[in-house]
């Protein structure tokens, strides 16, 4: 049988009812790996150290999870986990909840200053959404943007539509789903149910029912008789009468359920004390086939291509309707505006009536019987009134045969330019949702190419070898290379934005009003060169001359390594961020910078004094390149085209465009997993939050694009 690698909706169900012991437990800190598995360090007063773990992969779980079956802490944390930590450092664990019957759990945590929800999407690809208290995303691992909902920064979360909860329906709701179908019972279960194909099973067992009972033939007895296997479980879940089991098949692991099934009765079984234990040692210990569900395609069986192929066929379609769904409700709002202009007396005969009969302090339901009275005298402005909304302030008026919701505060125009302002804003989910079908077929893209070159493998394999006396190999070819070894080494100026320059300068920017501060404070030497931009909103930007260690040298800065600070200082500088290609930039030596303004002026945080003469760099084409470096070191590199390209193995050049940094991030990580044979390699060294370090502010997309 398969193994299980997702929790299913009563398996969550059981998870959420132990977790509640919990609630209290501060939260100490929070982990990212691979940009899917999720680590919360609590600590409980009665219990101590408490590591709560949720997975969203292709293994897709949540539990407390003993300490020695937690991976150790990864290097520098991932900006993700970075603002998890920010937001939830000292915050008490409230409570968790699942979402009706879906795999979906809501983690709530409190702080003084501000409350945090996580929500864990276990289903399909996957996700976690930070939301603020006010439930707007502060931020999520992937971005959804579909017709039925999004999930993005700065929106609004939204649930996918809730299924049938089956532990919850009454008899005759029970009876109605079954009687919608047109197959057997057990099939029913599990589809109309809910219950997924293993439970769907355990239920018939339990009501001793033939499962495959078609449902043209199922009799009254073998409904009363499933029903109240099913009341039996929904007690035990809602009881919390556990009998947590881990089974066995031919010695390997194979499942972990919250109750003994009787569909399991001959399967090897080993009893937990709770779920959440089971559970863990479950995914402790679980050994798929020899391999982990990312290394299937490593060994001898061919990968079903096909199956993944297929996957993302049906979410580009899903997507392309999503698409059609926003270009539609985009016209219909701007449908509406045109309709109302169209109808401009009309529309303002209704609400100049409606806002008088207000001020007059008549009531809603007072308005609303004077309009139906009105209709029925044959007014016309009266006739093409539907309905009232008091609570919201709302008049919904026939124009034509479209209704119109008219806000009675306002006039035309600004009821109006608010439907134009939302058919705007449906355009714009539609452009995230044009994005999102990029990435995708991206994905679709990957999945052909991996199976071209797997019905290819073994072609290229019998080449000639090489001396064996060589130590060293000359002109690597480290994209086909098939396992890259790491090699790091981590610099004190790697907290800024760096480069290098093409004749080896380190040049240094800050990220924030703070590193401006400290650099110049702290780093900046009498031989050094200062760099900013014209346009206000940059980093402050310092070529060295020497390393801080070391003492100031006088030395020729050749022209290159200047035009190469200019264009980074411009890069990085609120030129990018207001979308335009070029802008001016100057240089200084650090006797000019000053923290003194002139008399009457005011420097704010991060700003200097620059006295003098300066030299200009004028029209400084803005310009970015991400690459991956194999040698001597393995890491992301990010700057002025010239200086990067001839430091790495590959590259993607970026310009000021539409779409967001994490965005742009994703879609170069892609790239580089496109280009490397040594996948996994580059989710090592080159993950798209390390790739965003090197992203100036703003919008940004690939050149090629």
């Amino acid at each position: 049988m398969d193994q299980k690698r997702e929790l299913s909706s009563i398996d969550l169900a059981a998870v959420v009812a132990e977790l509640g012991a919990y609630e209290g437990a501060k939260l100490d800190k929070a982990y990212l790996y691979d940009d899917d598995l999720l680590r919360l360090k609590m600590r409980d007063f009665d219990r101590g150290r408490v590591e709560l773990i949720v997975e969203v992969g292709d293994v897709k779980r949540a539990h407390v999870s003993a300490p020695e079956n937690v991976p150790d802490a990864p290097g520098r944390p991932p900006n993700f986990a970075m603002m998890l930590r920010n937001r939830l450092s000292g915050a008490d664990f409230a409570g968790v909840e699942q979402y009706g019957f879906d795999r979906i759990l809501q983690f709530h945590f409190e702080r003084d200053d501000e409350d945090t929800t996580i929500v864990t999407e276990l289903f399909g690809q996957g996700n976690v959404a930070v939301l603020d208290e006010n439930r707007e995303v502060v931020d999520s691992l992937d971005t959804v943007r579909l017709k039925s909902r999004t999930v993005a920064p700065g929106s609004q979360y939204e649930f996918p539509d809730e299924r049938v909860n089956p532990l919850d329906v009454d008899y005759e709701t029970f009876v109605a789903h079954m009687e919608e179908s047109d197959t057997d019972i057990v099939r029913t279960l599990a589809t109309q149910l809910n219950f997924g194909g293993l439970y769907a099973e355990e239920i018939c067992t339990r009501a001793g029912v033939e499962k495959r009972t078609a449902i043209e033939d199922a009799t009254e007895d073998d409904y009363e008789a499933v029903y109240d296997a099913i009341r039996r479980l929904a007690d035990q879940v809602r009881e919390r009468d556990f009998d947590p089991r881990v089974y066995r098949e031919d010695d390997r692991l194979v499942d972990v359920t919250p109750v003994a099934l009787e569909e399991y009765a001959d399967r090897d079984a080993e009893a937990f004390d709770t779920f959440n234990e089971a559970v863990d040692f479950y995914f402790a210990n679980v050994d798929y086939e020899g391999e982990s569900a990312s290394e299937q395609e490593v060994g001898d069986q061919r990968p079903d291509f096909e199956a993944e192929i297929e996957k993302q066929k049906r979410i580009i379609e899903q997507q392309e309707q999503a698409i059609e769904g926003f270009e539609e409700e985009a016209e219909a709002e701007r449908e509406k505006a045109e309709r109302l202009y169209g109808h401009y007396g009309l529309a303002d005969d209704i609400l100049t009536t409606v806002r008088n009969a207000l001020d007059e302090g008549t009531s809603w339901e007072e308005i609303e019987a004077r309009f139906e009275e009105g209709a029925e005298r044959g007014i016309e402005a009266a006739e093409a009134v539907e309905g009232v909304d008091p609570e919201n302030g709302m008049v919904t008026v026939n124009l034509d045969g479209t209704s119109v919701e008219l806000d009675a505060e306002t006039g035309v125009e600004k009821n109006a330019d608010r439907l134009y302002t939302e058919a705007k804003r449906i355009e714009e989910k539609k452009e995230g949702a044009m994005a999102a079908i990029e990435d995708t077929r991206e994905d679709l893209e990957e999945v052909r190419r991996r199976k071209e070159e797997w019905e290819a493998g073994g072609e290229s394999g019998d080449g000639e070898e090489g001396d064996e006396g060589d130590d060293e190999r000359e002109d690597v070819d480290w994209l086909s290379e098939p396992s890259i070894p790491i090699r790091k080494q981590e610099q004190w100026y790697e907290r800024f934005r760096w480069f290098r320059t093409s004749d080896d300068f380190l040049v240094i920017g800050g990220r924030n009003a703070d590193q401006n501060e400290e650099l110049v404070q702290k780093y900046l030497e009498g031989n050094d060169l200062f760099f900013h931009t014209q346009a206000h909103g940059g980093p402050v930007t310092i070529l060295k001359t020497s390393d801080p260690s070391e003492p100031s040298r006088d030395v020729d800065v050749p022209e290159q390594s200047k035009r190469e600070a200019a264009q980074f200082a411009v890069s990085y500088s609120s030129v990018w961020k207001d979308s335009r290609f070029s802008g001016d930039a100057y240089v200084v030596t650090p006797d000019q910078v000053s923290k003194t303004p002139e008399s009457g002026e005011y420097l704010e945080k991060g700003g200097f004094a620059i006295r003098g003469d300066r030299t200009y760099f004028r029209d400084v084409a803005v310009g970015v390149a991400v690459g991956i470096a194999c040698e001597p070191h393995t890491r992301v590199l990010g700057g002025p085209p010239s200086a990067v390209v001839p430091r790495v193995e590959t590259h993607v050049e970026v310009e000021p465009g539409r779409y967001a940094q994490g965005d742009v991030a994703k879609r170069i990580y892609r790239k580089f997993r496109e280009r490397f044979a040594d996948t996994s390699f580059v989710r090592k060294v080159a993950s798209p939050d390390l790739i965003q370090e090197f992203l100036p502010p703003g919008g940004s997309r690939m050149k090629e694009e």
